[in-house]
């Protein structure tokens, strides 16, 4: 078989499955549906559902007023899903139905995992932001360019085709970090807007940094490390 080198929809597709990733992600459609059944949950795990449900209820209006204040013709009409799924761990990402509609998703794990409500109007915060942001559309694109580059090193150095797909995968990983961290701290510090409009302490809710690994120095990494995030929490709460 003969092997396409510039091709759209293979270039589409590495651009796609490379950028999922950390919480800014895709999901396939299956995944998009995720409340949990209807059958009694465990009282612990009803609490922590009934806390973020008011959570979402003060914080989820603001999102969207910031959301149309600083886009034009951008979908800001969230819809917030709990994971029930209890192999999870602890997780919150920004996704997109297939029909455009922005998706903020969170594990049964993580609201058993975080310890007052300003943690979880943080999270939520910071998760709009990334839509509010446009970073879905813009990991696609640094990804579809790390891939293309891929395919024309490969075609100048006339690679096969089992070389030239590792280079174009290669691109795309490559691609999927090009200002991940920065993307990140420019959605702490959009969250931390949200998170203080809607009421609640931004600072606070950023000490949820403190409990969980941190990615440290890293230049491929997806994640700054946890005391830059703190660091621009609390400048831009000071700001405010």
């Amino acid at each position: 078989m003969i092997h396409t080198i510039f091709n759209p929809a293979r270039i589409a597709a590495i651009a796609i499955v490379m950028a999922v990733g950390g919480c800014i992600e895709v999901a396939p459609p299956e995944a998009i549906l995720l409340d949990p059944p209807e059958s009694s949950p465990p009282p612990s795990a009803g609490a922590a559902r009934a806390e973020f449900e008011q959570v979402v209820a003060a914080v989820e209006p603001v999102a969207e007023r910031e959301c149309r204040a600083r886009t034009r013709g951008m979908n800001c009409d969230f819809l917030v899903l709990i994971d029930a799924n209890p192999n999870l761990p602890p997780n919150a990402y920004q996704s997109l139905t297939p029909e455009g509609r922005p998706t903020l998703t969170f594990t049964q794990a993580l609201l058993l995992d975080v310890r007052n409500r300003d943690e979880l109007a943080f999270i939520l915060g910071h998760e709009a932001a990334h839509h509010i942001e446009g970073h879905i559309a813009e990991q696609t694109r640094t990804v579809a360019a790390g891939a293309l580059l891929g395919t024309i090193l490969g075609q100048r150095r006339g690679a096969s085709p089992e070389a030239l797909d590792r280079l174009q995968r290669t691109g795309a990983f490559l691609g999927s970090r090009v200002f991940a961290q920065d993307k990140e701290l420019e959605a702490d510090a959009l969250g931390t807007v949200i998170a203080a409009a809607a009421g609640f302490d931004p600072v606070l809710g950023s000490a949820y940094f403190t409990r969980i690994p941190d990615p440290g120095e890293s230049l491929l990494g997806t994640h700054p490390p946890n005391a830059e995030r703190q660091k621009i929490v609390r400048e831009t709460a000071a700001a405010l």
